[in-house]
């Protein structure tokens, strides 16, 4: 490269170099980004220079087109150079690259665990000195290798490793969506622009470098690229290049014009290596040689490196950049690019997935025989973990498809597993294609499924409950039990997550109680319960108390039982099969699951008393909702964090989190998240002592009428109610709204109700029941429920001290003070400290806790560090590297005083 490739760009090479510079006191990773042509790679180069100097090991890759549908191959390029060193992994992380770099033929693991070997790699090699890791032209990297990507960039804050990724505008991704900081690559300057003119258009005049000045717009490789093209259009037998055209266009007609000149043998290389999949010499050689009809050797590569188009060596040839590629398809014709393909196809005999695909390409109108192997081989790229490469196969296939039913199923396929990428334009204009077919009953059931999931069962109105309900039941007619079960949980899910009405509902069940031998699916007893939370809820509860939970291994299958434990109220059994199915949720790496495991069991906890597992729980769930696009989950995430902080005492912060949580569910009208933002609302208002306030906000939850109501969801807010209605001296109308909860409780199994109904009444009832009442409320037994206990024990402190039983009083107010403090409810345990005090009793001064010390991810390290568990094995848990574990542990030790790891149990356990 000529140095003058990096004139104009000393402000962002000292900004990359600082980058570098300060790797070893903190990592980090930076997007360059600019359009074609624009010194991203020139950059790049320079950077790697700084940092071999700075005595770094440098790491490099190069997205290609031609690889974009090889799963991995970016990332294998990448860590090539550190394979052996992989050897030091654990041996599951050893097998989890061995398979996606197709070095064993096994199954693929999730991607996350790809991506997690990959970091630990990479942490192991830094640890020796600190790592640069440049990625040239993002855009073209294989999906996979993208994801995997972002995965490190925003993991590698406390490791001595920067990422510098350069990418072209107008692109997008899983790097762009990790909203990392970013360096804009603007124009050249016309000065500079011009230095370098008087080099690349030396023989051309004052007035033709002006014209190609203004062309160019200060683009650097146009500047390089267009006088030669400028030449070329001086010669009759190119046509003249129009006065204007915009800059990417003109870039590739100039590259177009340079690859007409070359030696038809160099040319040949040259489209076989464009059509080309992998980048292979000897490949291109054998596959060039074929289209030409005579023997291409090596040499003939050596036009085209001169040219500045390619560079190579033994083993692998690469464009010098994607234009290049996009210049020689451009100029060569139809029927040369159809006999590449097939020229490939015949030098890949031993490769049948390459050569089914190369295959396809070359054809032109159905060809079923090429569109059965392209089907039945795209499970190759799904072992992989490329889902990309697989649509590609299946979209070709259905191309390639003579029959319309057959074409519009492997358009549906395609789709399915368009869903699983999260592509919502993707898998809406599949689904169009596939519509368009003569689908079958059984697959036009199945469009209508996939249009209804990929939504997370986004509610609407009944109607299209009802219509998801026919279609299972005519699925369940055709003998398609699996797509009615999956129809019907679809419609469930819109049942719960907004109010659908009661026909809806009583329908979902009705079609789901006809089918035949299901009541031990998961998504049977997921259905009911969503569907008919209160009417169903005894049954739900039957069928849950049937299941030995250690006899359930898929974690799926775990999260749906989960799903209808919560959903009906029982918090206690939701957690039995929500924490199992997080553990190997966790272990396999399906982080889409995860968040809603999570998710669900931050509501639980919540309810129990677990706030600080509640609150971890939150953080993560929440982080892994927003980084797989579910705003749905990501918006009950945020519902629920503004209870906990309303409970705490912190409206404030209730409020802004409420109003986040607010705009997804109010757009999207999920009554269910709406329903907690009101109950946070309310809780936050009555700990800021605006009681009428307080119980009016309350109120509304229990209003069938009002968008905050939930069948279910208003049960958790029935405390609340109560005390709000007694300080705000509504009591009179509150007891009217409690009994007509008072009639569900013969109709439903939720134990939530039942514990906070206990608790209304009792602050509800007139002095002469009221003591009978707490008692009895006391009395039923709830050491799994240390929250709701505290509460009936302060209330009733409360209420023997204002009797002037004072001396009685202080037994309950003790212990409703011991479980605030093991809570970590600070107000709550205030009130507590108070009501001692006017009772007559001394209570020692509140010592800050470790819940107050720490951050939730810092507590939640903390506790897995307690455990036992190493800072790898917490790493691989949190998805974290083992140095950004060690980083937290350093600085949670001074603020828990201790030393050591081995304190921490105990540390933990005293607070």
């Amino acid at each position: 490269m000529m140095a003058m490739e990096v004139f104009g760009r000393h402000t962002e090479l000292r900004a990359l170099s600082d980058v570098i510079d300060q790797a070893e006191e903190r990592g980090g990773a930076i997007v360059v980004r600019g359009e074609a042509g624009i010194g991203k790679s020139t950059l790049l180069d320079a950077v790697a220079d700084h940092a071999r100097r700075a005595g770094h090991h440098v790491l490099r890759a190069t997205g290609t087109e031609a690889e974009a549908r090889m799963p991995f191959a970016g990332l294998h390029q990448l860590l090539s150079p550190l394979l052996d060193d992989a050897e030091k992994l654990p041996a599951l992380q050893r097998r989890v690259l061995s398979s996606a770099f197709g070095a064993e033929d096994a199954p693929s693991p999730e991607p996350f665990l790809i991506a997690l070997a990959a970091l630990n790699l990479l942490t192991e090699t830094s640890a020796r000195r600190p790592l640069a890791i440049l990625v040239d032209d993002v855009q073209w990297l294989d999906r996979p290798s993208h994801e995997a990507l972002a995965f490190l960039a925003r993991r590698i804050g406390s490791d001595p490793i920067v990422i510098v990724a350069g990418i072209r505008d107008g692109h997008t991704g899983p790097l762009v969506a990790a909203r990392l900081p970013e360096l804009l690559l603007g124009g050249l300057d016309d000065q500079t622009s011009l230095e370098i003119l008087k080099v690349t258009a030396a023989d051309l005049s004052a007035a033709d470098r002006m014209s190609i000045l203004r062309q160019a717009n200060g683009n650097p490789l146009a500047l390089v690229e267009l006088p030669a093209g400028w030449r070329l259009a001086r010669n009759p037998v190119v046509e003249s290049l129009p006065t204007y055209v915009p800059l990417s266009a003109r870039l590739e007609k100039a590259f177009g014009g340079r690859i007409m000149e070359l030696p038809s043998p160099t040319r040949d290389a040259l489209l076989i290596a464009s059509v080309a999949d992998e980048n292979a010499v000897s490949e291109i050689l054998a596959a060039a040689s074929v289209l030409s009809g005579h023997a291409v050797t090596v040499d003939v590569l050596d036009a085209a490196a001169a040219a500045g188009l390619i560079r190579f060596d033994e083993v692998n040839l690469f464009f010098r950049h994607p234009l290049v590629r996009s210049g020689v398809l451009q100029t060569e014709s139809v029927r040369r690019r159809l006999d590449a393909n097939a020229a490939l196809a015949e030098v890949l005999v031993d490769q049948p997935y390459r050569r089914t695909w190369h295959r396809a390409q070359a054809i032109v109108g159905p060809d079923d025989e090429v569109a059965d192997e392209l089907e039945a081989h795209h499970v190759v790229s799904i072992r992989r973990g490329s889902v990309a490469a697989a649509i590609s196969a299946l979209e070709r296939s259905a191309q390639l498809t003579s029959d319309s039913g057959t074409r519009g199923r492997r358009l549906l396929l395609a789709a399915e597993h368009a869903f699983g990428l999260g592509r919502a334009d993707m898998v809406d204009q599949l689904l169009a294609l596939a519509g368009a077919n003569a689908l079958s009953e059984l697959d036009r059931a199945r469009m209508e499924l996939f249009g209804e999931i990929f939504h997370d069962g986004v509610p609407g109105d009944a109607t299209r409950v009802f219509e998801l309900c026919d279609t299972a039941q005519r699925s369940a007619q055709a003998g398609d039990k699996d797509l009615a079960l999956n129809l019907l949980l679809g419609a469930a899910l819109r049942c719960w997550w907004a109010d659908t009405g009661p026909v809806a509902r009583a329908q979902v069940v009705a079609v789901a109680e006809r089918l035949e031998d299901v009541e031990d699916d998961p998504r049977y007893v997921a259905t009911l319960g969503l569907a008919e939370t209160v009417l169903r809820s005894v049954r739900v509860t039957e069928l849950l108390s049937r299941v030995a939970v250690d006899s359930v291994t898929d974690p799926a299958a775990m999260r749906l039982l989960g799903m209808a434990a919560m959903a009906i109220g029982s918090p206690v059994a939701s957690l039995e099969f929500l924490d199992r199915a997080e553990a190997k949720l966790r272990e396999q790496g399906r982080l889409g699951l995860l968040s809603h495991v999570l998710n669900m069991g931050q509501v639980s906890r919540v309810e129990l008393g677990d706030w600080e597992r509640a609150e971890a729980a939150a953080a993560e769930g929440g982080r892994l909702a927003h980084e797989t696009g579910q705003l749905i989950w990501n918006s009950g995430t945020l519902a629920y964090r503004a209870v906990t902080a309303a409970l705490r005492g912190d409206n404030a912060t209730a409020q802004q989190l409420a109003d986040e949580a607010e705009e997804t569910a109010r757009a999207r009208g999920l009554n269910c998240v709406l329903s907690v933002v009101q109950r946070a609302r309310g809780t936050g208002w009555l700990a800021a002592g605006e009681y009428v306030r307080a119980y009016e906000g309350l109120r509304r939850m229990f209003d069938t009428q009002d968008p905050c109501h939930h069948s279910t969801a208003s049960f958790h807010g029935v405390m609340d109610f109560a005390e709000a209605a007694v300080r705000a001296d509504r009591v009179h109308e509150a007891r009217s709204v409690i009994a007509e909860l008072e009639e569900l409780t013969s109709r439903t199994a939720s134990t939530t109700l039942r514990v906070q109904l206990s608790y209304a009444r009792a602050v509800l009832a007139p002095d002469d029941q009221a003591e009978a009442l707490f008692v009895a409320a006391l009395s039923q037994g709830l050491t799994d429920w240390p929250w709701p206990q505290a509460r009936l024990q302060l209330a009733y402190g409360c209420w023997l001290r204002r009797h002037r039983r004072v001396a009685e009083s202080r037994v309950p107010l003790r212990s409703a003070l011991m479980r605030f403090d093991l809570i970590g409810a600070q107000s709550w345990a205030g009130q507590a400290r108070a009501e001692l005090r006017a009772a007559g009793e001394r209570t020692s001064v509140e010592e800050p806790s470790a819940l107050n010390l720490l951050s939730t991810q810092e507590l939640q390290i903390a506790r897995l560090a307690a455990e036992g568990l190493s800072n790898r094995e917490i790493g691989r848990r949190l998805y974290l590297s083992p140095r950004t574990i060690g980083s937290h542990l350093y600085r949670i030790f001074p603020k828990l005083a201790i030393t050591s790891r081995v304190q921490l149990a105990d540390r933990l356990e005293a607070v």
